[in-house]
């Protein structure tokens, strides 16, 4: 098993801000991205990975009226371990309910978003990757574009929930594109195992960084530790700002 790279306070956010390498990387559009016609599939490894990856997209889907398909894998119920005040049980409640608010805050309409929670253990994805990968790909169709964490982004989740959307794409025929959420925090602009001659810039405004912000805080769960064991908040203040720059990256 390789070592967790999620430690620490990760990479300043004035690492990525003044790096030439971040302000050059090419633009890319929604519309380019999910031309009309076609769905977008955003699949996510536990509640609040497709805004923290790509909350700005997903406004720009709504936007555009773009057909939305969101895959949770996992109900992100192992996220404050050990911790009584945030219960696996109450973990599993709360945190689908907080991404439902947390799009609603995005403009994404609710009653047409077709969203499976697919039902895996949080934590433990790669151990049923295979089946995941069959789960992903009976729900979609040649013409899809799926939208999931990068296959090398930090998290075991992350990285097992993007091999199997991968294989999954590749077995129907969809548009795979790759989110980076954690390689934010262990990664820097110089670290050459980041594909960033892949990376593409979704830029956004000013309003949707703040409707993206305003998102982001519907994860009470995620912005809250548990001070009685000593467990920090998930989403401390210095990841939060870092996801919340004026663009998304795609892998393409």
């Amino acid at each position: 098993m390789k070592p967790n790279p999620i430690v620490g306070q990760g990479t300043p956010l004035h690492r990525w801000q003044d790096s030439p390498l971040m302000a050059d990387l090419p633009t890319i559009s929604v519309e380019q991205l999910v031309p009309e016609g076609q769905r977008a599939v955003i699949i996510a490894p536990h509640p609040d990975d497709e805004v923290l990856g790509c909350g700005g997209l997903l406004q720009g889907l709504a936007a555009l009226d773009r057909p939305i398909q969101l895959i949770s894998v996992t109900d992100g119920s192992a996220s404050h371990p050990g911790s009584t005040h945030w219960s696996v049980e109450r973990l599993s409640v709360v945190r689908p309910q907080e991404s439902a608010q947390a799009l609603h805050r995005l403009g994404v309409p609710l009653h047409s978003l077709k969203w499976l929670r697919a039902g895996f253990t949080d934590s433990q994805v790669a151990a049923r990757e295979e089946q995941l990968s069959a789960f992903i790909q009976r729900h979609l169709k040649p013409t899809d574009v799926v939208f999931t964490t990068w296959r090398e982004d930090g998290h075991c989740d992350h990285e097992a929930v993007g091999r199997a959307s991968a294989k999954a794409a590749q077995a129907v025929g969809a548009t795979l594109y790759e989110l980076p959420v954690w390689t934010w925090h262990w990664a820097s602009p110089e670290n050459s195992l980041v594909p960033w001659h892949r990376a593409r810039k979704i830029p956004l405004t000013c309003e949707a960084v703040a409707r993206k912000r305003h998102a982001i805080h519907a994860f009470a769960s995620q912005l809250e530790g548990d001070p009685h064991i000593g467990l920090p908040p998930v989403l401390a203040p210095y990841v939060v700002e870092r996801l919340l720059q004026p663009f998304e990256v795609v892998f393409v």
